[in-house]
């Protein structure tokens, strides 16, 4: 192992959720005016319905949120505690003290900052068949402010983190803590790693998007992702592969290393841009039957990453555990897993 898995080894930041799972009837859908296969964020009418799920229904809560499924599916890989760091804003409420006790018993070192503002952020998984429903009440997670970032416990583990990753959505919340982090990034020449994570946040968020970019070392996202970018920044060009590439070729703060740029397309192969060229590595094809849900796919596979390039593992290793933990994930309700990982590189 070409380095020490020590503590605080890795940072993410993002909006924080505690995922509430029930399996519902068409009937409940109806209530609150949902339909299957679809997310949303909650409005006003979406409210009630998390304390129904709960009291009515058998609910389980799973940590959720993009960077913290990200986080905990790293800590399963690397097994040591507290390897990985976890940010973000949740309210003072029995939710936060649930989702803590999730991620903190999956290994996570959890520093959330809490609001009295906004309850914690809440997603509803409602389960009909083998179908799922998603309505997001991001609440707390928009509270998150720059001042966490200054405390100083916070401050030192920010300084020993060689690793950090942060995602899209967290640009709607809090830009300016991006920045902070991310020049410190680049004047200690750590790894700075950022993921697209929605199209409308290519669409809607550019400003900030783009302010961020060139302090990135490597770009996460999906096909979607990649051919809204391209489009919004008038890149004049629709093959994937020439996207990804010039994805990778934007002006770039820090110029020790060029930017690595990891597209994945659904069970199609991932592209990947390293040192101008492309690489192509095959998706894992799982059997129909053996996929109960596709939601944390993308979460898991940069989580396997992760846990991989801590270890000072080459790119192509890398990859391969994303997509082995990508695997995982699909085949279980949530981004959840069991057991030891078998994954060898």
């Amino acid at each position: 192992m070409a380095l020490d898995l020590r503590e605080g080894l890795l940072l993410g930041l993002g909006n924080p959720l505690l995922d509430i799972s029930a399996t519902v009837d068409s009937d409940f859908l109806n209530k609150y005016d949902l339909i299957s296969n679809n997310a949303i964020l909650a409005q006003e009418k979406h409210k009630p319905m998390y304390d129904e799920l709960i009291e009515h229904y058998k609910a389980d809560f799973i940590a959720g949120g993009s960077v913290q499924n990200t986080m905990r599916v790293a800590q399963w890989f690397l097994k040591k505690p507290r390897v990985a760091t976890y940010m973000g804003c949740v309210g003072m409420d029995k939710y936060s003290k649930i989702l803590e006790d999730k991620a903190r018993a999956d290994g996570l070192n959890v520093r959330y900052q809490y609001t009295n503002q906004e309850p914690t952020g809440t997603c509803a998984v409602l389960i009909t068949g083998n179908e799922r429903s998603l309505c997001a009440n991001l609440a707390a997670a928009t509270c998150f402010s720059r001042s966490h970032i200054e405390e100083p416990e916070n401050k030192d583990l920010i300084e020993i983190a060689e690793y950090i990753y942060i995602s899209g959505f967290f640009l709607t919340v809090s830009p300016e803590t991006i920045q902070a982090i991310a020049q410190h990034a680049f004047e200690k020449n750590k790894m700075f790693m950022m993921n697209l994570s929605a199209p409308f946040l290519c669409e809607h968020y550019k400003k900030p998007m783009l302010a961020a970019l060139p302090y990135v070392d490597i770009l996460f996202g999906n096909e979607t992702e990649a051919e809204t970018f391209a489009k919004e920044n008038d890149f004049q060009i629709t093959s994937r592969k020439e996207i990804v590439l010039k994805l990778s070729q934007i002006e770039k703060m820090n110029r020790k290393r060029q930017r690595i740029v990891i597209i994945t397309q659904g069970s199609k192969n991932i592209l990947v841009a390293k040192d101008n060229t492309i690489i192509e590595f095959p998706a894992m094809k799982l059997p129909e039957e053996k996929i109960v849900d596709t939601n944390g796919a993308g979460d898991a596979f940069v989580g396997g990453f992760l846990a991989q390039l801590v270890q000072g593992r080459s790119i192509e290793v890398c990859i391969k555990c994303g997509i082995w933990a990508a695997a995982q994930i699909v085949q279980r309700s949530g981004c959840t897993y069991e057991g030891k990982p078998t994954f060898s590189p």
